[in-house]
This record gives C-alpha cells, sequence and structure tokens, in this order.
C-alpha cells in the first residue's frame, strides 16, 4: 500500500503562486506514476499534471500548460505541485494520487495518465482558492 498526504494548499490573489506537496509513505514501486487532480463542486475531477518517479517529461492538462510545474523528488518521496499565475478558475480540491504500473505498458499510462480510475491510491485532498 501507499499513503499519501498532500499540503500547501490555501487561500490567493488572482496572479499569485502556491506549491503543493504530496509526501508518499508505503510500497513505493520502481514503477510509480504520480497525478495531481483537481475537482471543483459540481464538476468531475479532471487530471491536471502527472510524472513518472522514474524520470521522464512530465504531462499537464492544457488549462495549466505554461504555469504549473510537476516534479518528483526520490530522496523524499514527494511529489510537488507548482502553480504560478493562478486564476480564479484554479479553484478546487487538489488530490494526488499514485498508480502501480508494474502490469501496464508505458504506452497506456501516457495516454490514460488523466482517468482518476486508472489510480490506486489518493490524497487527502488539500483546498485551493483563487480570489479575483
Amino acid at each position: 500500500q501507499v499513503q499519501l498526504a498532500e499540503s500547501g494548499g490555501g487561500s490567493v490573489q488572482a496572479g499569485g503562486s502556491l506549491r503543493l506537496s504530496c509526501s508518499a509513505s508505503g510500497y513505493i514501486s520502481s514503477r510509480l506514476y504520480m497525478g495531481w487532480f483537481r475537482q471543483a463542486p459540481g464538476k468531475e475531477r479532471e487530471g491536471v499534471a502527472g510524472i513518472w518517479t522514474s524520470g521522464g517529461s512530465p504531462v499537464y492538462a492544457d488549462s495549466v500548460k505554461g504555469r504549473f510545474i510537476i516534479s518528483w523528488d526520490n530522496a523524499k518521496n514527494t511529489v510537488y505541485l507548482q502553480m504560478n499565475s493562478l486564476k480564479p478558475e484554479d479553484t478546487a480540491m487538489y488530490y494526488c494520487a499514485s498508480r502501480n504500473a508494474r502490469a501496464v505498458s508505458n504506452r497506456y499510462v501516457n495516454a490514460n495518465w488523466d482517468v482518476p480510475s486508472g489510480y490506486n491510491y489518493w490524497g487527502q485532498g488539500t483546498q485551493v482558492t483563487v480570489s479575483s
């Protein structure tokens, strides 16, 4: 099992920045994929960014490209989401999630990184509120 704990949410004005952290503990597989998702009230959960813990290019939703940066720190088993130039529409509960990809190909995971049902473990979420 993998336990995930997010931190770093809060309230910020439009144009500001926040950095979310998600610490992973338990069984950290060598084929672990980490994702950040968000869910606003009345909306479906959507993928924000994803990254392999073993390295490689991260992926982003079009809505956050050029503004958000996802990264993984092997020494700390922590995934980060640096959020810059925040907009009111970024307001949501943010979740980190992990996927043990031992039984699936890289190609499959990369093509489905933003599908919530593909992830095995989820954090409790952290609220991000952006005011105009």
